[in-house]
């Protein structure tokens, strides 16, 4: 009989017959077995490459199995990742990625950051008009151009205004008090602060800073604003009507255009073509050289159970067989049942290992390990009363 490497396509997918590990353990693989089924007493009805075909599929679920426990572990890792690089026997470095992708849209709500950006904008004024529309009349404080006329093409919807201003933004500065050059050069560069006809200095916080800069931004959009203003559906109502001509006024707004999630604004995102799911992630079949012995005997006692239940399913097809005198049963039924059991029970067993060796687990068990020895720690007789020091 040919060997494996002498026969022509002997799995019928042949992910592993150029891996010299299978090519060796392949013969093998047939003698074990006929072997376990009976072969040296009575006929077994396989050929070299039903078996073989056993041999390629028990390696695949092996794969399979441990392939659906890295994706448990690490799929908010791999999420984005380009789907162009195998990610098989890799143990990628652990990122805050996924985090930071889920707090962009609360950055862009805020408008202090995110995904997509804002725009800002303005309204003409005018003397006796009350309501004004928000897609026909807001126009780009950059471009002066209706700002909704200016969206992309498939990305017009419902635009969002975030906040209003009743005068042109500008950057509060913080007047610190000064009354010499050497007062101001220590304001500026030591935060020091002295007060007039005096040589007292005092060392002022940086949150007197940041509390004086918030009440300057509050006085003025308080004391300066003299409307308020409520939206409604499309149009903004300002509270109350104008009663100068203010033509060439301005009313300031920061507004949110509708978001893509497709296309953020600002930078081309490649992860968005990249890992979506569990069956994008760039995960091929382990290798059989890679595999440890382990693993391998999985793999052995699996072919052999997927042999059984190919026996018992061609010994089913004829119940019984003439014989000079007499009828032979087969017992097809009875393999093909002894088969799936262990088939099941093998899965199980797998299943039931890899369960306890994803991240979240391997983290439970160190942590319990700790907590037990720092217990059994507690009952360890100290030498003279002193710390036990290891290292």
């Amino acid at each position: 009989m040919p060997s494996f490497v002498q026969t022509i396509a002997p799995t019928p997918f042949g992910f592993f017959d150029s891996d010299p590990a299978f090519q060796a353990e392949a013969d093998a693989m047939v003698t074990f077995v006929r072997r376990m089924l009976g072969g040296d007493v009575l006929s077994v009805e396989l050929t070299r490459p039903t078996i073989w075909t056993c041999f390629e599929l028990a390696c695949c679920e092996y794969s399979r199995f441990v392939h659906e426990t890295k994706i448990t572990s690490e799929l908010t890792n791999m999420l984005g990742l380009p789907t162009s690089s195998s990610l098989t026997n890799k143990y990628p470095r652990q990122t805050l990625e996924y985090l930071l992708r889920m707090a962009d849209p609360y950055a862009t709500e805020a408008y202090v950051g995110g995904s997509f950006n804002g725009t800002m904008g303005y309204f003409n004024v005018q003397w006796g008009r009350q309501d004004y529309d928000i897609y026909s009349e807001l126009m780009d404080i950059n471009t002066n151009l209706n700002v909704y006329d200016s969206l992309p093409s498939g990305s017009k919807g419902k635009m969002k205004i975030v906040e209003l201003y009743h005068f042109e933004p500008f950057a509060a500065q913080t007047s610190l008090l000064n009354a010499s050059n050497i007062t101001n050069f220590l304001a500026t560069n030591f935060n020091y602060e002295s007060y007039v006809n005096s040589t007292v200095f005092y060392v002022l916080p940086v949150f007197e800073d940041v509390l004086r800069r918030g009440m300057l931004e509050m006085a003025s959009r308080v004391r300066r604003s003299h409307y308020s203003y409520q939206i409604l559906g499309s149009k903004l109502r300002i509270f109350p009507i104008p009663a100068v001509d203010a033509g060439i006024g301005r009313m300031y707004c920061k507004i949110m255009p509708p978001h893509d999630p497709l296309n953020p604004s600002g930078f081309g995102d490649d992860s968005i073509n990249g890992v979506s799911g569990p069956a994008s992630v760039p995960l091929d079949n382990l290798p059989y050289s890679t595999i440890n012995q382990p693993g391998r005997q999985w793999i052995r006692q699996y072919t052999l159970a997927l042999a059984t239940i190919r026996l018992g399913i061609i010994r089913s097809k004829m119940k019984s067989m003439p014989i000079p005198n007499s009828e032979l049963t087969l017992d097809g039924d009875e393999m093909k049942g002894m088969g799936k059991e262990d088939r099941d029970k093998l899965e199980t067993q797998l299943k039931d290992f890899l369960a306890n060796l994803t991240h979240q687990k391997l983290l439970e068990t160190n942590a319990n390990a700790a907590e037990n020895l720092n217990k059994q720690l507690r009952y360890t007789a100290m030498p003279l009363g002193k710390a036990i020091t290891i290292g």
